[in-house]
């Protein structure tokens, strides 16, 4: 039993204010108005018998004891966000068959998490999953061999294909930790230092190389990676750096202790990840299961990278249907 005062209300209120340190900005992200927020806190502070935040201080820090309690409440409110998730996808009881891929960026945590949904509703359906790059995923596509597809957005129009956009995913900068200087320096060690590319035929490659042509960007092609892990091993060990997204960054968690993200140090640009259905499975099933992914997204994926990389905020997003 949670002690009196302990409440969801109030974990989400601490949450944001740890995310913020302001109260008015805890205030936006809650829907509260200020003195709700501060009300909150001070319930939750007053129940557990300690203080969370000093108080004194402009923006709000966290105090040791708030440190500790902020990893419980981000893990509890996770878990309440997926749990909350995995009630939204309808009864697929109705379907005989289902042919369905994901792009390969989703493998590690979020696929597992979607497909033990969908299969507790596939009571009666020949279901089969395929994780792919979003090139192959694209193609099976265009080449009926899949109902329903998870990729990033090439831009084009698929025929007899709908679309149902599900994430922004903007492009950053990877590199071994305390490599780059910081400010306009950046891009001047980065041209004597090796890019680590994607492997060509890959669509995230063809967009990498396309926004660098448009910058006039060139660098010497000495590396050129198929997998996407074994690139971020490459930039751990000290070999170069890289080009790729949060959703690759977050991916690659084993490596975050020797390697950093940065902000682009040329022109912004990003990505878009869709769910695709043929037109004759335009109805209720990809719209659940779209709206079932950006949630899982949300929780698994774009929550903890603003905790981590909190200058995300706003270009890494969840997109509406």
């Amino acid at each position: 039993m949670l002690m009196k005062g302990v409440t969801l209300r109030g974990l989400e209120v601490f949450e944001a204010l740890a995310a913020s340190g302001s109260v008015a900005q805890a205030a936006e992200i809650t829907g509260l108005s200020q003195p709700a927020v501060s009300q909150q806190l001070r319930n939750l502070e007053k129940s557990l018998g300690t203080d969370l935040v000093d108080h004194g201080k402009r923006p709000m820090q966290l105090t040791s004891a708030g440190r500790s309690f902020l990893t419980r409440t981000e893990s509890v409110l996770s878990e309440l966000r997926l749990a909350q998730s995995e009630l939204t996808v309808m009864d697929l009881t109705h379907l005989t068959t289902l042919n369905m891929g994901i792009i390969d960026d989703f493998d590690n945590d979020l696929t597992p998490r979607l497909v033990t949904v969908l299969a507790e509703s596939l009571t009666r359906c020949r279901f089969k999953l395929i994780t792919a790059p979003s090139h192959e995923i694209t193609t099976a596509m265009k080449e009926r061999r899949l109902h329903i597809g998870v990729s990033a957005s090439t831009g084009e129009v698929l025929d007899g294909v709908a679309e149902y956009p599900l994430v922004r995913d903007p492009f950053v900068l990877v590199a071994p930790r305390g490599k780059l200087p910081k400010g306009p320096d950046m891009l001047a060690t980065l041209e004597g230092f090796p890019l680590l590319r994607y492997e060509r035929e890959q669509l995230i490659s063809r967009q990498i190389e396309a926004h660098l042509a448009r910058q006039k960007l060139t660098f010497a092609e000495r590396f050129e990676i198929g997998s996407h892990l074994s690139l971020m091993a490459l930039v751990s060990r000290g070999i170069g750096w890289a080009v790729t997204t949060p959703l690759g960054y977050m991916r690659a968690a084993r490596f975050h202790e020797q390697v950093e993200a940065h902000p682009l140090p040329f022109k912004p640009f990003s990505r878009n990840i869709s769910l695709y259905a043929s037109a004759d499975w335009a109805d209720r099933v990809p719209r659940d299961v779209a709206h079932t992914m950006r949630r899982l997204v949300q929780a698994q994926i774009i929550d903890p990278a603003l905790r981590t990389l909190p200058w995300l905020e706003g270009d890494l997003r969840v997109l509406d249907g």
